[in-house]
């Protein structure tokens, strides 16, 4: 009888592993990164209404949600680079997908030297944004860089580039684009080349245009693609640091110039010590990227 109950025991979790045994073999990886994920946005949670400061090992004392009370009533520092950020990302990824979407369409059809070209398109992502930021910095000096010296061969006179506060954001901002679009490049290239041929010709045999074609055709059933392209390198453009901290350093500059979330949360950290404060910026940045991701996810399942 025991033997009986033993080998029905035995059939029956061996059943229940084979129904689910995708969950089973994928469970250690997402208790791996769960706990990887859960543990530092609690902590930084806690952190958030308290009044750490110092030191995290420091006495601490519980002070609700005052923390997040002072953030979103500071107009000095706050909300400027929450305005900041916004600007950041919106017109870096807007530059990005239409010079990604130009460039892979210019990439989609086979040329003689097109390897060449797309080694060369793509090779502003081999060094770091650290590295790049550094380069452009000596590019951009307004005394011995580059790009005053080539506006002056040209009787224009030199600009400050990185060292204004109206022309540092722009300038960061062409940083990044210039790093960050063959990204968009090869998501959007690697869309088109998985499209079928048939509409195109049906469209060329109409007698729709080039533009027609890709207004009509190509843009409709690129679109999931595109989705996708927006959502991996908005949230990305979202986090940006390296660039913005390697450019100008800390705080973003003298006036805060390019001064994003990003780095207005290390400043608070790491210059200031203020945890408390520090952890209410970053779970009010956590919940914009969330909210972005939610609303861009939603709209590629609408547009699938």
């Amino acid at each position: 009888m025991t033997a009986q109950m033993l080998s029905s025991g035995t059939t029956g979790w061996v059943r229940w592993a084979n129904t689910h045994r995708k969950w089973l073999f994928a469970s250690p990886a997402m208790i791996f990164v769960a706990v990887l994920i859960i543990f530092p946005l609690g902590w930084t949670v806690y952190l958030s209404l308290t009044d750490a400061e110092g030191s995290v090992r420091a006495a601490k004392e519980f002070v609700g949600f005052a923390n997040f009370a002072e953030v979103l009533t500071d107009t000095d520092r706050f909300w400027p680079a929450v305005w900041r950020t916004i600007t950041f990302t919106g017109v870096v990824l807007f530059f990005e997908v239409v010079l990604g979407m130009a460039i892979a369409l210019l990439l989609w059809r086979p040329f003689r030297g097109e390897k060449w070209v797309r080694v060369a398109i793509l090779m502003p992502l081999v060094a770091t944004p650290v590295a790049v930021g550094m380069m452009w910095r000596l590019i951009f000096d307004p005394n011995i860089g580059l790009a005053n010296t080539i506006l002056g061969w040209f009787g224009i006179p030199p600009q400050p580039w990185l060292a204004g506060e109206s022309t540092a954001l722009p300038t960061t901002m062409f940083i990044d684009i210039w790093q960050w679009t063959p990204m968009v490049v090869l998501i959007l290239l690697a869309g088109l080349t998985s499209l079928s041929d048939e509409p195109q010709e049906a469209g060329l045999i109409d007698g729709a245009s080039a533009w027609q074609r890709f207004r009509f055709i190509t843009l409709p059933l690129l679109k999931p693609t595109l989705i996708v392209a927006i959502l991996l390198r908005g949230i990305d453009a979202l986090k940006t640091f390296d660039i913005l901290y390697a450019t100008k350093g800390k705080g973003g500059g003298s006036f805060h110039e390019v001064e994003t979330l990003n780095v207005y949360a290390y400043g608070l950290s790491f210059d200031y010590n203020e945890y408390g404060i520090s952890s209410t910026v970053l779970i009010i940045f956590f919940l914009i990227i969330v909210g972005s991701m939610w609303a861009l996810t939603s709209r590629r399942k609408e547009v699938s």
